[in-house]
C-alpha cells in the first residue's frame, strides 16, 4: 500500500486535493482515479480540519464493495493515526439506516425495528400480485393482449409471469415520490375501471404494505423516504446530524435518485460542505431504478458549484480511449434530437496520460463489420476459439466476456465448458449472498423473539429452504398457524403440553410428525446456541440449514464479520446482532460473501481464466482484453426503423411497454396531468436508447489493451434477422483509419 500513498496526483487530481470547503462537483472519466483521489480528500480533511471529537467527514456511496473499498483506502493514507473516528463511510441506504436507528420514533417506528430481507418482500408482493390476477387476469388480458393472442393459454401465462416487475417498478417510483397507497387508491377509485395497470399496481401496493407492516418491518425501498421524512420532522436532530458530519463526499452521484439527492441536500444544508464525483456517461441504470444522471449535471451547473473535471485515464491504451470518445462524438450527433437532448453520452473526452498507459497493440481493437452476418451461436463459437488462442497465448493476462444478459452469457459459458477452456461465470449477483444472511437472520430473530408465531412459520420455510416446493409445507404452516401458544411446541418438557403431540398423531401422520418434530429439536438446539458468541451462533445455524458449498463459506464469512461487529462494541446483544443481519439481508449494510458475485470480484485475481459477466456487472472493473458479444440493434437498440425493445413485449397490443405505461399512469394520478397511452412507451425508448449507448462505453472502456466487439443476427427461430447496432459502423471505420 506505499506506493498508493506515494503516488504523485495527476494535475486534474490535484485541483481537486485543493479543496477546503463549499460545494465541489466532478466529472470524473473511467480510469480517472476517481476513488483515490476521493479517498486522499477525505482523509486530507480528516488531518487538516479542526473536527471535534463528535464530528466526522462522511463518504457515502452506491454500492456495499465501493464502501469498502474506500474505508480501506482512507485508511491507508491516514497511515494508522485515527482510529477510525475521523471518517464515516456508508452506502445512501446505510446512511439512511443510521438515521433511522437513531430516532426510529420520528417516522413512527419501533426501536427495534427489522428492514424486511429482499426475496421476503418479493414472496409478499408475489402473492397479493397472484391473487390479484386469480381474480382479475382476464380484464388485464382483455385490455392488452394482442386480438390473435387472447385465445391462447400460454400468453396469458406469459402476462404473469412479467407482472411484477411491472408492479415493483410502480411500488419503486411511489416510494421514491413518497406516494402511500391510500393516496392512490383514492386517485385510481375517482377514475374508475379504465386504467388497468393502475388499479392491479396500487392494489398489489396496498396488500404489500399490509403485509410488511404485519412483520413490523419496513423494505429496502423505504429507507431513504422515511430517513428524509426524520430529517425533516425534528430541526434539532438535523442540526446535530449537519454538525456531526461537516463534510459530505458522494461518490458515484450519477446514479441518484431524486429522493437520495433531497436527502443529502437536507443533510448538508445550504452553507455545509459537499463534494460530489461521478460521471453521467456510466449512468447504466437508469431503466430499471429511480435513478438519473440529470441530477449530477444539474448540480454542476448551479451558482456556487466549483465544476472540475477528471478527464485523464490511465487504465486503457490510447487507441481504445480514442474509440470511447469515438463513441461520445457520435452520440452528440445523434439523428434523432430526442435522444440527443436526453445527452446519453458527453464531454469531458477521455484523455491518455503522458506516460503510463498500456501501449497499443496493432491489434487493439477488433470490431467485426456491419456486413458480416452470423447468427448467434455463431458468434459464440467465433468467440470462444478466438478467447483458447489468445489465452494460449497470454496465461498471466486478464481477459472477460461481456453480454447483454444473463441467459446470453449461461449460454456462452456452457460452450467454454464444453470446449474445455478454463473460464468463471459471474452472473450471480448480490441476491445469493443475502439469501443465505436473510435465512441467518430469521433464525436469530426467532431465538430473539421466541414467542412470536410469526417468526417461527419464517424460520420453518428456513428449515425447508432445499424443497421450497414441497406440497407439504402450506399444510405444515396451516397447522403452526393454529398455535395459540409457540411454548406448547417448542417447550412441551419444560409446560407438560405438548401441542405437536396433541395435534398430529404418530401413528396416523407418521412423517409429519417426524418432521415437524426434527424442526422442533432444531429450534431448541438453536436456543441452546444462543449463549454462545454470536460468531459461534452463525456457525451452528449454517451447519444445519446449509448444503451448498458456496453457502457455508458464505456462511463462515459471515460469522466472521458478525464476530467483528461484537468485538467492537461489547454491549450489543442478541437484539442488535439481529438488526445488524437484517440491515445486511436487505442491502443496506456492507458484508462481502463468498462466492461468484460481482460486489467482490477482483479480474486481477483471475489470470489465464475467461471471466463471463453482464457488462451491467462489469462496471468499474478492467481487463487486459475485452470482448463485447451481441451488439446489435435488439440488445443495443436505437430511434432508427426496425429497433426493437425488450420493454415491449411480443404479445401486447400497439408494441406498448406495460411497465412504462404504469409509470405514465402513475404519474397522472399524482399531478393530474392527462394520461395518453402510447406516449410514455415513446418517451422510454428514447430513454433506453440514451441508456444503452452509455452502457456500450462502459464496455468499451473495461479494456485495458485489447477490445473485440461482435454483433449477431439473432437466433434462427427468430424469424426476422437483426442487424448490427447503429453505432458499429461509425466505430469500425473510426478504427478502420486508425489502423485497427
Amino acid at each position: 500500500m506505499s506506493e498508493v500513498i506515494a503516488q504523485v496526483p495527476r494535475p486534474s487530481q490535484a485541483q481537486v486535493l485543493t479543496y477546503t470547503s463549499g460545494r465541489m462537483g466532478i466529472s470524473a472519466v473511467p480510469g480517472s482515479g476517481k476513488t483515490w483521489t476521493l479517498s486522499r480528500l477525505a482523509a486530507n480533511l480528516v488531518s487538516t480540519y479542526p473536527l471535534e471529537r463528535d464530528q466526522q467527514v462522511l463518504v457515502v456511496t452506491m454500492s456495499n464493495s465501493a464502501a469498502g473499498n474506500f474505508q480501506k483506502a482512507v485508511r491507508v493514507f491516514l497511515q494508522g493515526a485515527d482510529l477510525g473516528t475521523g471518517y464515516r463511510v456508508r452506502t445512501l441506504h446505510g446512511l439512511a439506516v443510521d438515521i433511522l436507528s437513531e430516532r426510529p420514533g420520528l417516522v413512527g417506528l419501533s426501536d427495534d425495528f427489522q428492514i424486511v430481507p429482499e426475496e421476503e418482500a418479493d414472496s409478499i408482493l408475489d402473492e397479493a400480485l397472484t391473487a390479484w390476477l386469480r381474480t382479475h387476469g382476464g380484464w388485464a388480458h382483455e385490455a392488452y393482449l394482442l386480438p390473435e393472442e387472447l385465445q391462447k393459454r400460454y400468453t396469458h401465462g406469459k402476462f404473469a409471469d412479467d407482472a411484477p416487475d411491472i408492479v415493483r417498478a410502480f411500488i419503486k417510483q411511489a416510494k421514491d415520490e413518497r406516494a402511500r397507497p391510500e393516496r392512490l387508491r383514492a386517485a385510481v377509485d375517482a377514475i374508475g375501471a379504465g386504467w388497468v395497470l393502475a388499479q392491479m399496481c396500487v392494489s398489489v401496493y396496498e396488500q404489500y404494505e399490509r403485509g410488511l407492516r404485519y412483520r413490523g418491518g419496513v423494505d429496502f425501498q423505504d429507507l431513504i423516504a422515511l430517513a428524509l421524512t426524520a430529517l425533516e420532522a425534528d430541526p434539532d436532530y438535523l442540526a446535530r446530524l449537519r454538525h456531526r458530519w461537516p463534510f459530505v463526499l458522494e461518490d458515484e452521484a450519477q446514479d441518484s435518485s431524486r429522493l437520495q439527492e433531497k436527502m443529502l441536500r437536507l443533510l448538508v444544508g445550504e452553507a455545509g460542505n459537499w463534494v460530489r464525483v461521478g460521471d453521467p456517461n456510466q449512468a447504466i441504470y437508469e431503466t430499471f431504478t429511480t435513478a438519473d444522471p440529470r441530477f449530477l449535471r444539474d448540480f454542476l451547473k448551479e451558482d456556487g458549484v466549483r465544476a472540475l473535471t477528471l478527464p485523464e485515464s490511465g487504465r486503457s491504451a490510447p487507441r481504445i480511449i480514442g474509440l470511447a470518445n469515438a463513441l461520445i462524438q457520435y452520440s452528440e450527433g445523434f439523428a434523432d434530437p430526442a435522444v440527443r437532448l436526453r445527452q446519453p453520452l458527453t464531454p469531458p473526452y477521455m484523455q491518455p496520460l503522458a506516460a503510463g498507459n498500456p501501449p497499443d497493440e496493432p491489434d487493439a481493437i477488433r470490431i467485426q463489420p456491419a456486413s458480416h452476418e452470423q447468427s448467434s451461436a455463431a458468434e459464440r463459437e467465433f468467440v470462444a476459439k478466438d478467447v483458447q488462442t489468445w489465452l494460449t497465448d497470454n496465461p498471466t493476462k486478464t481477459l472477460a466476456i461481456l453480454v447483454p444478459s444473463n441467459p446470453y452469457g449461461t449460454e456462452m459459458a456452457a460452450l467454454l465448458r464444453d470446449m474445455e477452456i478454463e473460464h468463471l461465470e459471474v452472473l450471480r449477483n448480490s441476491t445469493d449472498t443475502r439469501k443465505v444472511v436473510g435465512a441467518v437472520f430469521r433464525i436469530i430473530r426467532l431465538i430473539s423473539e421466541p414467542l412470536d408465531a410469526r417468526y417461527l412459520i419464517e424460520v420453518y420455510r428456513v428449515w425447508l429452504r432445499d424443497i421450497p416446493d414441497a406440497p407439504f409445507i402450506d399444510e405444515d404452516i396451516a397447522l403452526l398457524r393454529a398455535l395459540k401458544r409457540v411454548e406448547d411446541f417448542i417447550l412441551p418438557s419444560v409446560l407438560g403440553n405438548d401441542w405437536l403431540e396433541q395435534t398430529v398423531s404418530s401413528f396416523e401422520e407418521p412423517e409429519r410428525y417426524e418432521r415437524l418434530n426434527a424442526f422442533r429439536s432444531a429450534v431448541a438446539r438453536w436456543m441452546r446456541a444462543a449463549l454462545l458468541p454470536i460468531d459461534q451462533l452463525v456457525l451452528v445455524i449454517a451447519g444445519d440449514i446449509f448444503r451448498h458449498p458456496a453457502d457455508i463459506a458464505t456462511a463462515h464469512s459471515l460469522a466472521i464479520h458478525m464476530g467483528g461487529v461484537a468485538r467492537s462494541n461489547l454491549s450489543l446483544r442478541l437484539p442488535d446482532f439481529s438488526a445488524e443481519l437484517s440491515a445486511i439481508a436487505s442491502n443496506a449494510q456492507k458484508f462481502v460473501g463468498i462466492g461468484a458475485e460481482d460486489q467482490q470480484f477482483d479480474p486481477a485475481r483471475h489470470p489465464g481464466k475467461a471471466i463471463v459477466m453482464t457488462m451491467h456487472g462489469a462496471k468499474g472493473l478492467e481487463w487486459d482484453r475485452v470482448y463485447l458479444m451481441s451488439v446489435n440493434n435488439y440488445d443495443f437498440p436505437s430511434a432508427d426503423a426496425g429497433s426493437s425493445f425488450r420493454s415491449e413485449r411480443w404479445y401486447v397490443r400497439d408494441s406498448l411497454s406495460l411497465q412504462a405505461e404504469a409509470l405514465a399512469q402513475l404519474k397522472s394520478l399524482l399531478t393530474g396531468a392527462d394520461y395518453v397511452e402510447g406516449a410514455a412507451t415513446h418517451d422510454d425508448r428514447v430513454k433506453i436508447v440514451a441508456e444503452k449507448l452509455r452502457l456500450l462505453y462502459v464496455g468499451i472502456t473495461r479494456a485495458k489493451s485489447s477490445l473485440v466487439i461482435t454483433w449477431n443476427t439473432g437466433r434462427e427461430s427468430r424469424g426476422t434477422k437483426l442487424t448490427a447496432a447503429a453505432p458499429l459502423p461509425r466505430l469500425y471505420e473510426w478504427a478502420k483509419r486508425m489502423g485497427s
